[in-house]
C-alpha cells in the first residue's frame, strides 16, 4: 500500500487538531463575512467587537456554533483533500528521476485536482457548517447539523446544499497557491537543513496567508451565496455577487471579516502542517500494526 492513506490519516488528524484549535476565529470571521454592512447595534464592527457581542447574547457556546459539522467536515477535506494530491504527486514523482521534486507547475496542477475532488465531496458538509455559524442569539436554537441538512433539502432541494459551489471551485486556486508555495519553500529549505516542527509551523503560516490574501473575495461571496438569502439579496452567479456588494457595501464589503480569516486561516494551517508531520508517522504504524502495510513491515523486517 503507498503512503496516499497514511497522508490522509494524518491530514484529517491535523485538521481536526488545527479546527478546535481556532474555531472561535472560525465562527467570527464568517458572521462577518456574511453581514451586509450597516449600522445597526447588532452588526459586528470588527473581530473584537464580534467576540464581545457573541460571547455577551449567546455565552461560549456561541464562538462554538456549528463545531461538531466543522470537525467533521475538516477531516473529511483533509482527508480526501491528502489522499488525492498526494496520489497525484506520486504519479509525477515516479514518471521522474527518483529523488526529483515536482515542479512548480506539477504541484499546481496536483492541487487543482485534490481541491476539485474536496469541494465535490464536502460542499454540503461547509454549507450546512456556514449557517450553523452564523446564526446568532437564539435563531434556529436547538438546530444541528442534521436537522439544518434536512431543512435546506426540503426547501431548497439538493441545489441548496451546493449553494455557492461555483465560487468554491474557483477557490480550488486557494489550496493550490498554499500547497504550491509549501511545496516549493519546503523543497529550498530541506536542501539546506532538516525541517523540524516549528519550521513546518512557519511554512504552513506563510503559505496560507499567501493563499487566503490573493482570494479572499471569493471567500465572502462563497459564504454569502452558501446562506439562505432573501430574493432581493440573493446572488444568482459570482459576478453578481461581486456586483451586488461593490454596488451597496463598495470595496470594503469583500474584505469584510478579512483580519479575523487571515489570522484563523494562518494558524489552522501552521497547526495542521505542524501537526499532520507528527501525526504521519503515528498513521505508518497504526496502518502496520493492523496489517494494512505488510509489505512494508516485511521491508523493515528485511
Amino acid at each position: 500500500m503507498s503512503d496516499n492513506v497514511a497522508h490522509a490519516l494524518s491530514g484529517a488528524g491535523g485538521g481536526i487538531v488545527a479546527m478546535s484549535l481556532t474555531y472561535p476565529l472560525v465562527s467570527i470571521s464568517s458572521r462577518l463575512q456574511v453581514q451586509r454592512g450597516g449600522d445597526g447595534k447588532d452588526e459586528y464592527k470588527n473581530t473584537a467587537d464580534a467576540f464581545f457581542k457573541i460571547l455577551a447574547k449567546e455565552g461560549p457556546k456561541g464562538l462554538y456554533a456549528g463545531l461538531s459539522s466543522g470537525i467533521f467536515g475538516i477531516a473529511i477535506t483533509n482527508g480526501v483533500y491528502y489522499y488525492c494530491y498526494e496520489a497525484v504527486k506520486s504519479v509525477f514523482e515516479k514518471a521522474k528521476a527518483k529523488g526529483n521534486p515536482m515542479s512548480t507547475g506539477e504541484s499546481m496542477l496536483a492541487g487543482a485536482l485534490a481541491g476539485s475532488a474536496v469541494v465535490l465531496a464536502t460542499h454540503p458538509i461547509w454549507t450546512v457548517n456556514t449557517r450553523l455559524t452564523v446564526r446568532k442569539g437564539v435563531e434556529g436554537k436547538g438546530e444541528n447539523a442534521l436537522s439544518v441538512a434536512s431543512g435546506i433539502l426540503k426547501k431548497e432541494g439538493l441545489a441548496g446544499l451546493y449553494s455557492g459551489v461555483g465560487a468554491a471551485l474557483v477557490l480550488v486556486i486557494n489550496p493550490i497557491i498554499q500547497y504550491t508555495v509549501f511545496e516549493q519553500l519546503k523543497n529550498k529549505i530541506a536542501k539546506m537543513k532538516t525541517l523540524s516542527n516549528l519550521d513546518f509551523f512557519l511554512l504552513g503560516a506563510v503559505s496560507k496567508l499567501a493563499a487566503t490574501g490573493l482570494t479572499y473575495p471569493y471567500i465572502v461571496v462563497k459564504s454569502r451565496m452558501q446562506v439562505s438569502q432573501k430574493d432581493d439579496e440573493r446572488y444568482t452567479s459570482i459576478m453578481d455577487g461581486f456586483r451586488k456588494i461593490l454596488a451597496k457595501e463598495g470595496v470594503a464589503g469583500l474584505y469584510g471579516g478579512l483580519k479575523s480569516k487571515i489570522v484563523q486561516s494562518v494558524l489552522t494551517a501552521a497547526f495542521l502542517f505542524m501537526a499532520k508531520e507528527v501525526l504521519f508517522d503515528w498513521a505508518v504504524w497504526v496502518l502496520v500494526v493492523i496489517g494494512a502495510r505488510k509489505r512494508l513491515a516485511a521491508a523493515g523486517k528485511a
